[in-house]
């Protein structure tokens, strides 16, 4: 059998096996070795150019392997998200976009950290909060600053619009909750007063006159938006609720609290309807998943699509014990999505259904596919802890004509701020 090696490799492998060999006392395989290989000259030197040769270089090659292994891993998770990737498929569309670094802007103004964001539902606007006490107004499309809202004396700790777009709600350290009129400048035309203590979540509810708040009081309030008039109060948690959101049809409130739970409440009665239970931390942020999200949740379940989708069934939520996870509206956890270092901080569902993304106080932001469970991308999204995330889809005046109606094309955009004082927006 011929051997791959020359003869000046074969003599190199001889010599430096026969000093490993001598080195670690092997002398009968050693006389062999040298007998055989025709080496009976051949004396061993620890400083010679074959001493611990053999060792080296099998440390070069477990280094190699390591290496190539790792290489292989990278190249797999790269073709699966090539298969994912819009511009990778014919004819595939706008809509299976996802956030991909470099951020198209980032908008810098506040004077201390960014604790949410919301879009426009209509138009290329961004609303931001801050520690600061402010909320500033920005086109996200050219990144340049419209406005900038003062009137709350604390942080502010949420901001929401309705759903027509005509309204901003705020709410914040100084107990207070504000509405700021669109179509009067953003004017703030209506302070309302009732929590004990900060308030650290607001929402319009579906019809836009009521709004849900969530405070550090233990509890969650309904108001109407024309009086200010408190409609209901919902008691049952131990601790501070830290967020709420409301689902399409209004009929579901989930609240998120430091209890470490989440809890569902019927919004006609008031009564608490389910308790979630899990996380073992803190619960930061909460999510009802969007109906055009329930095909890729029931494949990630191998369950078949509801015929007809109820809004509210299912829920995403994040804790200082950087897990997500996603739930059944009963109380029942489907799955935890574990790859943050930190506390999870945020998380949105894309309009199309088929992602979910998380932001977390290690600086980065994870895009999870739902029908699999499976993190497809996760960057470094800002320099310091990354506090609030929001996914719009508005809508963008793709013409020139006067009556640009018939032109306004949906693009998906995705805002995330943070502590590093800014804010990024990513878009296609």
């Amino acid at each position: 059998m011929n051997s791959a090696l020359s003869d000046r490799q074969r003599d190199e492998l001889h010599k430096s096996l026969l000093e490993y060999l001598h080195t670690s006392g092997f002398h009968e395989t050693f006389e062999a070795l040298k007998r055989d290989a025709s080496l009976a000259a051949y004396e061993p030197d620890a400083k010679g150019k074959y001493a611990n040769l053999l060792e080296k270089k099998w440390l070069s090659t477990i280094r190699l392997q390591k290496k190539n292994m790792d290489l292989s891993a990278k190249v797999s998770e790269l073709e699966a998200e090539l298969q994912t990737a819009p511009s990778a498929r014919r004819g595939a569309s706008v809509q299976d976009w996802y956030p991909r670094p470099p951020a198209r802007h980032v908008l810098l103004g506040h004077r201390q950290p960014v604790t949410s964001v919301a879009f426009h539902p209509r138009f290329s606007l961004v609303a931001t909060a801050s520690e600061d006490s402010t909320i500033k107004i920005w086109d996200w499309e050219t990144g340049e600053l419209e406005q900038t809202l003062k009137g709350h004396t604390k942080s502010i700790q949420g901001i929401a619009f309705d759903h027509s777009g005509q309204y901003i709600a705020s709410c914040s350290s100084d107990l207070s909750i504000k509405i700021w009129d669109g179509n009067n400048d953003w004017k703030n035309v209506r302070t309302i007063h009732g929590h004990e203590h900060s308030v650290s979540g607001i929402q319009f509810m579906p019809g836009d006159q009521h709004i849900i708040t969530a405070s550090r009081d233990k509890t969650l309030k309904i108001w109407e938006v024309t009086s200010g008039f408190c409609s209901r109060t919902l008691l049952g948690h131990h601790d501070w609720v830290r967020a709420v959101d409301v689902s399409s049809d209004g009929r579901w409130i989930a609240s998120a609290s430091s209890d470490q739970e989440v809890r569902i409440w019927d919004t006609a009665s008031g009564e608490l309807r389910h308790e979630l239970r899990g996380h073992e931390h803190v619960v930061e942020c909460v999510a009802f998943a969007p109906s055009s999200s329930y095909e890729s949740i029931q494949k990630l379940l191998g369950m078949r699509s509801p015929d007809k989708p109820e809004p509210g069934r299912y829920l995403a939520s994040g804790s200082r014990d950087k897990t997500v996870r996603i739930w059944s509206q009963q109380g029942q956890c489907l799955r935890t999505l574990s790859g943050h270092d930190n506390w999870v901080r945020a998380v949105a569902f894309s309009p199309n259904g088929k992602f979910l993304l998380s932001v977390s106080d290690d600086k980065t932001m994870r895009v999870w596919d739902l029908s699999t469970a499976r993190c497809l991308k996760a960057f470094e999204c800002h320099n310091h802890f990354a506090t609030c995330m929001a996914w719009g889809r508005t809508h963008v005046d793709t013409s020139s004509s006067a009556s640009p109606e018939s032109h306004m094309q949906p693009v998906n955009v995705v805002a995330t701020g943070s502590v590093d004082l800014g804010v990024k927006i990513w878009a296609p």
